[in-house]
């Protein structure tokens, strides 16, 4: 297997740059003649690699797929986003892709369904993400919650309809909320930190629940009261002053979520990031090419995403697990 990494003195500017044009001019990856083919020694593949699953990892993946189409223009990588849980329905049960993109570990169903299904993979750990609250502009009186107040907001007894039921020190303003739906591993972490711990098994259902967090984002720009949550990466790529990042207290004080906070522990809705590779899949060289490569560089792309990257002994094993699943 030929071995491609980015430079990383393309981070992270000039990586979205070299992102927007698909290649750079200057620095050139080893592996790529800077016309978006490959290098000497590198072999020319072709075939279509089909991927579903989180749209928090998704804008990962749309990142390493701009990289890779450099290198590889003849492989065709298409990316859907159908919230982690149902990636996993298509990767477990009907067996229609190749890759699954997961903001949570596989559950302990949707595996069994694999192995009902005679499909094995390999979980490969690619970054961490802060999870983030965020309300529209005009609800400015709202900079961080606790948990007792996120279960009044989202709880399913007697939840919120005011801001001053949440927090009596808040106005009585109507509370909108815009989140993901049950497909998304964001639904389902964000659960299991705030509602599980007290018992509760599910969250109110009144709200506009989307697999999409554009969707999310711009429900929340445009309505005043407005509350949800999403990846960290897009709260950054909302225009400025667009939305305003809510802190939260586990308990310690009022953290707010940040790459820092997620690095030191500090922030208490920090969460891992995945794909799931097919191992039937990577006998094709141009998946077992894509894998190699997104394991390679996601250390080099991740931050110029706004996500925060896997430690070196994460990529080390994923390295590993993926080579021993190639060779197998």
């Amino acid at each position: 297997m030929n071995r491609r990494t980015l430079k990383s003195a393309a981070l992270p500017m000039a990586l979205a740059l070299c992102l927007a044009l698909a290649s750079c001019g200057g620095d050139e990856d080893p592996a790529s003649n800077g016309n978006g083919e490959p290098g000497a020694g590198e072999e020319t593949l072709s075939g279509a690699i089909e991927i579903d699953g989180s749209s928090t990892v998704g804008p990962l993946t749309d990142a390493i797929n701009e990289e890779y189409s450099a290198i590889q223009p003849d492989v065709t990588v298409t990316l859907g986003i159908s919230g982690t849980g149902g990636g996993f329905e298509r990767f477990c049960e009907t067996g229609d892709t190749d890759i699954s993109n997961a903001s949570r570990p596989i559950e302990d169903d949707e595996a069994a369904l694999c192995e009902e299904n005679g499909i094995e993979y390999t979980e490969i750990r690619v970054g961490t993400d802060a999870l983030t609250m965020v309300v529209n502009p005009a609800t400015d009186y709202v900079t961080c919650l606790t948990t007792e107040e996120l279960i009044t907001l989202w709880g399913p007894d007697g939840a919120a309809s005011t801001w001053g039921e949440v927090n009596p020190d808040f106005p009585s303003d109507p509370v909108e909320i815009f989140a993901p739906g049950t497909d998304s591993g964001t639904y389902d972490f964000f659960n299991e930190t705030i509602l599980e711990p007290s018992e509760i098994e599910s969250p109110r259902q009144d709200y506009n629940a989307s697999e999409d967090d554009n969707v999310i984002s711009q429900g929340i720009q445009g309505t005043p009261g407005a509350w949800g949550f999403f990846g960290f990466a897009y709260f950054q790529e909302s225009a400025e002053g667009a939305l305003t990042a809510v802190e939260y207290d586990a308990g310690e004080g009022c953290v707010g979520p940040s790459v820092e906070s997620a690095q030191d522990g500090s922030y208490g809705l920090t969460r891992p990031l995945f794909i799931y590779v097919k191992n039937e899949a990577l006998s094709r060289p141009e998946v077992a090419d894509y894998a190699t490569f997104y394991v390679e560089n996601v250390g080099a792309v991740i931050e110029s995403v706004g996500y925060i990257a896997a430690t070196e002994d994460e990529i080390s094993e994923a390295s590993t697990a993926l080579d021993e699943a190639i060779g197998g």
